[in-house]
C-alpha cells in the first residue's frame, strides 16, 4: 500500500471518530440528587426495598412517594414512584433510573414532581 493511501485512510478514520460524541440531557432527578448522600435521600423518601452489590457500587431498588393526587383531568388517583438508585462505596448517589412512574398532578412524571421538590 502506498503511504498516501494509508495517510488518507487514517485521516478519514480520525475525522469520522470525532463525530461520534453524543450528549445526553441529564434528568431533573439526577440533577437534583447525584452527588448527594443516599442517606439523605432515604431519610426523606423511605428506605430501599432491596439492594444488590455491583462492583464498587450498590444498586438499591426503591419505591416511595405514595400519595393520592388530582390529575389535570380532575380525577383522583393513587400514585407512587419506583427507581433503581446507584450508590458509590462512600454512599454517594451516582445515578437514579426511574423504573415505575405515572403522570403527575402538573406534568407527565409523578416521580419528577416528587423527587425534585426541595
Amino acid at each position: 500500500m502506498s503511504r498516501s493511501l494509508i495517510a488518507s485512510t487514517t485521516l478519514l478514520a480520525l475525522a469520522l471518530t470525532s463525530c461520534t460524541t453524543v450528549s445526553i440531557a441529564e434528568s431533573p432527578i439526577n440533577a437534583r440528587w447525584v452527588g448527594h448522600s443516599a442517606g439523605e435521600f432515604f431519610a426523606k423518601y423511605n428506605p430501599p426495598l432491596s439492594d444488590t452489590d455491583s462492583g464498587s457500587s450498590t444498586i438499591y431498588n426503591w419505591r416511595g412517594g405514595y400519595s393520592r393526587i388530582k390529575t389535570k383531568e380532575g380525577r383522583s388517583v393513587s400514585v407512587s414512584c419506583s427507581a433503581k438508585i446507584t450508590v458509590s462505596e462512600n454512599y454517594t448517589i451516582r445515578d437514579i433510573s426511574v423504573i415505575g412512574d405515572r403522570p403527575g398532578a402538573s406534568g407527565k412524571s409523578y416521580c419528577e414532581e416528587v423527587l425534585t421538590a426541595k
